[in-house]
């Protein structure tokens, strides 16, 4: 299915895919994998993006930051986790909260760095996890910045 297509179906909009190779839908058309593997490749080396909506939402700054705590300690795959910021900020008006990890992942323990932005909304919450080997991070941060920009309601 074209790339196009795929986008189409998802709840939201994503306007930009700042260069990722592969886009593949996941979840019954509710998330999406933006990744520069291969469909075969494993996630612990190339750098990738997963972006979807969780039903999870939060009303006050505390519950905020603890829902952005407890989804980024749960995102899989990911051990010997250290939490280096968890912090509000404003995504295109809206409030949101960025969360940055240091783990390992995969059979090698590969050393990644991961960003978990949420964007809270009326009834949902738009969840954008991104991450990358650690070495990459410097190169990989500002695409996955570029493509967060650019995403948003349908």
């Amino acid at each position: 299915m074209p790339v196009e297509e795929q986008l189409s179906l998802l709840p939201f909009k994503v306007g930009e895919l700042s260069g990722f190779k592969t886009v593949r839908l996941l979840a019954m058309r509710a998330s999406v994998l933006l990744t520069d593997g291969t469909e075969d490749t494993q996630l612990d080396g190339a750098p990738y993006m997963v972006i979807g909506t969780i039903t999870a939402s939060a009303a006050s700054a505390d519950e905020r930051g603890r829902l952005a705590e407890q989804a980024a300690r749960a995102i899989p795959g990911l051990r010997n986790m250290r939490l280096t910021s968890n912090e509000p900020i404003r995504i295109d008006s809206t409030p949101g909260y960025e969360t940055r990890v240091e783990a390992v992942t995969g059979k090698d323990d590969t050393p990644v760095s991961v960003v978990q932005w949420l964007r809270f909304g009326s009834g949902a919450t738009l969840r954008i996890i991104a991450s990358s080997t650690t070495t990459e991070w410097p190169k990989a941060f500002p695409r996955f910045r570029a493509v967060r920009d650019g995403v948003g309601p349908k």
